[in-house]
């Protein structure tokens, strides 16, 4: 059974920094990709970050661009995103979720990502 678990979010004031954590289980590490994925209230999804595990290649939205850095520990098959600079219009949920290829086509797709983590919240006050 695959299993995305998400953590390390929170309240953080602007101009932090959170590192957020997606432990993955039941499949092999190394052949997905594996994205992170934000939704603020009354808004869609939005594509963070995504990295392909196969080697390492990274892609970041343009508004995350310069201040997270996804990376990746296969010994832990953990990904994490480390969040510097946060602004209030971070605030939203965060969601991670795999991919059973690692095609470098739309990382940032939604529609690409068949496995997905519960969420965890982050808010950053102004």
């Amino acid at each position: 059974e695959v299993q995305l678990v998400e953590s390390g979010g929170g309240l953080v004031q602007a101009g932090g920094s959170l590192r957020l954590s997606c432990e993955a289980s039941g499949f092999t590490f190394e052949d997905v990709a594996i994205g992170w994925f934000r939704q603020a209230p009354g808004k869609g999804r939005e594509g963070v970050s995504c990295i392909i595990n196969s080697d390492g290649s990274t892609y970041y939205g343009d508004s995350v661009k310069g201040r997270f850095t996804i990376s990746s520990d296969s010994a832990k098959n953990t990904v994490y995103l480390q969040m510097n600079s946060l602004k209030p219009e971070d605030t939203a949920v965060y969601f991670c979720a795999s991919d059973i290829t690692t095609a470098h086509t739309q990382p940032l797709s939604e529609s690409r990502f068949i496995y997905w983590g519960q969420g965890t919240q982050v808010t950053v006050s102004s």
